[in-house]
């Protein structure tokens, strides 16, 4: 018979897949900055990627303030968001979708944090961890602007261009 676990263990699991996820998405970004076409886009990843290295941080400051040792489990679903966009980058390579396709990959990217840190940010409050509440919070904040950023990039610059410019 297996332990009953309770929402400290799911707190913890989930914990472990967004520091999963969050490690795979460092290795992500540096190819999507470098397929991209666009420097505002290119830029966007590579602020992004900084921006992750600080999200890492904080889940080690997280885990650090429950009493765990940071470690990831492996995440399905941030696996098969990156695969999308690998596929999007071999697919589209050199026409003028692929920034759009890319775009698009990153927000999905940004869809999972947001539902993840928001999920964890509301545990962590039902569990007393009012340190990783904190952390987690911010993580939250900045997964936020940086979807909004996409956004108005997507409408502003990269869709269109996707649909008027010619193939390279």
């Amino acid at each position: 018979m297996s332990k009953e676990k309770a929402l400290k263990d799911l707190f913890l699991d989930t914990l472990k897949d967004i520091y999963f996820a969050e490690k795979k998405i460092l290795s992500a970004l540096p190819k999507m900055a470098k397929a991209a076409q666009s420097s505002k886009l290119k830029a966007a990843f590579e602020k992004h990627l900084t921006e992750t290295d600080g999200h890492v941080e904080r889940l080690d400051q997280v885990f650090a303030s429950i009493d765990e040792t940071p470690r990831g489990k492996t995440c399905d679903a941030i696996m098969g968001i990156i695969d999308e966009g690998k596929e999007v980058m071999g697919d589209y390579k050199g026409m003028p979708a692929l920034d759009a396709g890319l775009l698009a990959a990153a927000q999905s990217v940004e869809h999972y944090e947001i539902a993840r840190y928001g999920t964890l940010k509301t545990w962590a409050n039902e569990l007393g961890y009012r340190d990783a509440v904190k952390l987690l919070d911010a993580t939250l904040k900045e997964e936020k602007a940086t979807d909004s950023a996409l956004s108005q990039l997507a409408e502003t610059e990269v869709n269109h261009h996707a649909e008027t410019a010619k193939a390279a």
